[in-house]
């Protein structure tokens, strides 16, 4: 009898003890982070009639490309979701509208099967015309959804035929959606109208070009750039400045992306505790021709209108992209008893820029704008650099100023007792 009661009290106790376990376990397993977004690419490669030149290690650039295609195929990490997409792949003839429609999905983005992958490839043949333009804009389409790292690669030998429509201008239109996807290019022909296309459109939304030659060096650009794209980067985030700090958005820690016009001042807030200091820094893409001589600044204003500190910085046609940054420690306030926790201060960041273009330069949509917001525990140590900005009351410049007029009074009495005793003797 003790014995039975002893096995019940036994039983009862172990089933408490996996009962308890699993509904600790329960939510500790629903509190996990959910899992990254798989990256998502998109391989455009240009099939038209000029791929079939033989210029690329004594071969086709169309057999070229299927062979760098391959390896890459072999190469692709598992996480990320790859398609393929083709123009100039169908339509041989003369009929320009028909031809300048001619992009389709190859291969659609998501899990890839490498064998139906490169079957697709294999069946492709050089054929008519190079809508690049209409290519990206399907593209973009293509990788629309979800909230993961999304990449361009194209693939061509040639100059967009399907004017008037600006692969260029797609590229800034794409960007401007906010979607950060990038598109880079390669170029099959060291050709500099062709370079210069397919630069601007990879600028336009930060990526990169890069002028290829040889089978192998296809492949492990493109190789590169797939393997880029599945490593854990931070995502701006997509936001609007405003005309005036009233009707800023509110802005906290992170990476921001806007666009912002020739000429035009775009406005941010953020909120800073006493003990906290903010650090923020800007960068403006130049992604088209801009005249030379140009500046961007960054002030940190309070919402009254009295500057705290700017960060400024000029160029003169040699760089893409300019930056500029600035730091405001905001001191810890005396404790008080009795007295609430101290309110933050709402900072106001204006954006501003002296870019200007020839007329024959369309000035929309804005230029691309990267916004950094950091807010961090003040420094300790009063001597720190950014303790010492103007905008505390100008009272630096006080000092410089006092202790220069009190260098001078001294180098001036020292200067005339000299000149007494040199006249005594």
């Amino acid at each position: 009898m003790i014995i039975r009661r002893r096995l019940t009290v036994g039983v009862g106790i172990l089933l408490a003890t996996l009962t308890a376990g699993l509904g600790t376990a329960l939510p500790a397993a629903a509190d996990e982070a959910p899992t990254k977004a798989s990256p998502k690419v998109e391989l455009v490669l240009d099939v038209s009639g000029s791929m079939r030149t033989r210029d690329i290690d004594g071969q086709s650039r169309m057999t070229a490309a299927k062979q760098a295609f391959n390896e890459v195929l072999d190469a692709v990490p598992e996480q990320v979701q790859l398609g393929i997409r083709t123009l100039g792949a169908d339509y041989p003839g003369d009929d320009r509208k028909v031809g300048c429609k001619d992009t389709k999905q190859l291969y659609p983005v998501g899990p890839l099967d490498r064998t139906e992958a490169k079957t697709a490839v294999a069946t492709l043949a050089p054929t008519g015309w190079t809508p690049i333009g209409p290519a990206l804009l399907g593209a973009a389409d293509d990788l629309e959804g979800g909230d993961s790292t999304r990449r361009i690669v194209l693939i061509s030998d040639g100059e967009d035929t399907c004017g008037p429509l600006d692969p260029c201008e797609v590229a800034r239109d794409i960007a401007a959606r906010g979607i950060h996807l990038v598109i880079d290019t390669l170029g099959l022909v060291p050709n500099a109208k062709i370079r210069q296309q397919l630069t601007c459109i990879a600028e336009a939304t930060g990526g990169t070009y890069t002028a290829v030659q040889h089978t192998d060096e296809l492949s492990d650009r493109v190789t590169q750039l797939v393997d880029r794209a599945a490593e854990p980067v931070v995502t701006p985030v997509a936001t609007e400045g405003a005309d005036s700090c009233s009707a800023a958005p509110q802005l906290k820690a992170g990476l921001y992306t806007d666009r912002e016009k020739f000429g035009e001042h775009r406005w941010y807030r953020v909120d800073v505790l006493p003990g906290q200091e903010l650090r923020a820094s800007v960068s403006v893409s130049a992604d088209r021709a801009v005249n030379n001589d140009y500046g961007v600044l960054l002030r940190a204003v309070t919402a009254h209108g009295r500057e705290i500190v700017r960060g400024s910085e000029s160029g003169t046609g040699r760089t893409d992209a300019i930056s500029s940054g600035l730091r405001y420690p905001k001191p810890e306030q005396d404790d008080t008893d009795g007295e609430d926790k101290p309110a933050a201060e709402t900072v106001c960041l204006q954006l501003s820029n002296s870019f200007s273009a020839p007329a024959s330069v369309k000035t929309s949509p804005g230029m691309p704008v990267e916004l950094t917001v950091d807010v961090v525990d003040a420094p300790d140590d009063a001597a720190d650099a950014a303790a010492f900005g103007l905008g505390r009351g100008w009272w630096l410049l006080g000092v410089l100023v006092l202790t220069g007029l009190i260098a001078g009074l001294l180098l001036g009495w020292i200067s005339r007792w000299r000149i007494a005793v040199w006249r005594t003797n």
